[in-house]
């Protein structure tokens, strides 16, 4: 579970800021709240803020983190350091996550100059309520480390010294990622060392980014018939006019018209490659579009292809994914969230794209039913003031974001604020009392005067 995300001179954010998942003082909803006996934890929070104000700048953020870690700097890093100041360029910037993975709890970071693309700094610790506990830390510029000095392998301490002596002079690594490159047999044989690949796991696989102009889900849980009757029962409860779906066996050819060649090459190499491999052995693919999806199965050297067409009320045509409205589509998308069981934190950008206000409400009150059940957690960026009622979320769970004359963004939290329990948070925020919302110049201060 993510605890929280800090983030420094990195687009509109100067000032390092803070996004908590920690739980505030408040009392009421606190079925919903992860609790045990080190750490109350929040599954649900949403941020506001005013066009350009950098609610997507932190979840960019959060991805630039994530995909640095994974597969190091991506495309176009060495501009992204905070442009309100031109001293920023040559200052480090700062990103740091802190995690709950089982029962451990996790801090890890690393400082780094992106207009150098240089890595300056970098640091894994256990966390617990007496101490801090290092489990390696890199003074990159400095090339000195220091791992856990309560290692008791003398082995393991070896290996590891010899893995940070080996990137001890290159700025361009990372040793978490490194260390979980082709080191299968390093953990299985070091067990001690296994935080290493468990938070680099976790940040591969248990973070799901999500933004605007992309599909939440592959819909892979849509192939498995068992799950048929959840699934509609989910999709009859938001109202979109499905009241079933089939799979339906379609042709490669169909699939592939609408596909630019090179996909369609390396779709096609893939589905080959799987078909000489292993002939005895089921291979399954989920190739999800904008608008389309289909699976793709190979049992003993046969293709077939399968997609979904949805059945709707006084009506007895199916209706290809295509079809459906904007909304409906991003309300199928959505269903991953409420429908797996893998614990991940979820981060949308703009939740409530092509849906109505109620259809926004309806999801988000459905996932914080799920959520009394569930460790998933959802963070979200919206303009929808009909979200802020506390009667169904809490204080701690409203974020807001807002930017300075200067240009920097400025991340607070609802709890900062003595609001009364029945203050009309959506009003007051409409109202301007907690900032986060456009302020518009008088472009034309004298139109209407002849009118």
């Amino acid at each position: 579970m993510l605890i929280r995300f800090k983030v420094g001179n990195f687009k509109s954010f100067g000032d390092v800021q803070e996004i908590s998942m920690l739980a505030g003082k408040v009392q009421n909803k606190s079925e919903r709240v992860y609790k045990d006996e080190k750490i109350k934890l929040l599954k649900y929070a949403q941020i506001f803020g005013a066009n350009a104000s950098g609610k997507s700048n932190m979840v960019e953020a959060l991805d630039f983190f994530r995909d640095t870690v994974i597969d190091n700097f991506p495309d176009g890093y060495s501009y992204l350091y905070n442009k309100c100041s031109s001293l920023n360029k040559n200052k480090t910037s700062y990103f740091e996550i802190e995690i709950k993975i089982e029962d451990k709890y996790y801090a890890y970071g690393f400082e780094a100059l992106l207009n150098e693309g240089k890595f300056t700094s970098e640091w894994l610790f256990e966390l617990d309520n007496k101490k801090e506990t290092i489990i390696f830390s890199r003074d990159i510029l400095a090339r000195t480390y220091a791992i856990n000095t309560e290692i008791k392998d003398e082995e393991l301490i070896k290996r590891l010294n010899i893995y940070l002596q080996d990137i001890e002079k290159d700025y361009s690594v990372l040793f978490l990622k490194n260390i979980n490159t082709n080191k299968k047999e390093f953990f299985e044989t070091f067990k001690e060392a296994l935080p290493l690949q468990n938070v680099f796991n976790w940040l591969r696989r248990k973070l799901d980014i999500n933004y605007p102009d992309q599909p939440v889900s592959l819909y892979s849980y849509f192939a498995h018939k068992s799950n048929i009757n959840q699934i509609v029962e989910a999709i009859k409860a938001f109202s979109t006019g499905i009241i079933d779906y089939k799979i339906i066996e379609t042709t490669m050819d169909t699939f592939l018209k609408n596909v630019p060649i090179d996909l369609k090459n390396k779709i096609l190499g893939d589905i080959e490659k799987a078909s000489s491999q292993q002939k005895d052995a089921e291979h399954n693919f989920v190739l999800r579009g904008d608008r389309e999806f289909f699976m793709i199965s190979i049992v003993d050297g046969n293709i077939k292809c399968e997609t979904i067409q949805f059945e709707h009320e006084n009506s007895d045509n199916l209706f290809l994914l295509s079809e459906e409205s904007d909304g409906t589509a991003r309300i199928l998308d959505l269903l991953e969230i409420l429908l797996n069981n893998s614990n991940k934190v979820f981060v949308i950008d703009e939740i409530d794209r092509c849906l109505h206000p109620q259809l926004t409400r309806k999801f988000i009150e459905i996932f914080l039913e799920y959520a009394k059940g569930h460790n998933t957690q959802l963070i979200v960026t919206t303009h929808e003031s009909r979200l802020l009622d506390l009667d169904l979320v809490r204080r701690d769970e409203i974020w807001f974001i807002e930017k300075s004359n200067c240009g920097n963004s400025k991340v607070y939290s609802l709890e900062e604020y003595n609001t009364r329990f029945d203050q009309r948070v959506d009003k007051a925020y409409l109202d301007g009392r907690y900032g986060g919302i456009p302020i518009f110049n008088k472009i034309f201060p004298n139109i209407g005067e002849d009118l």
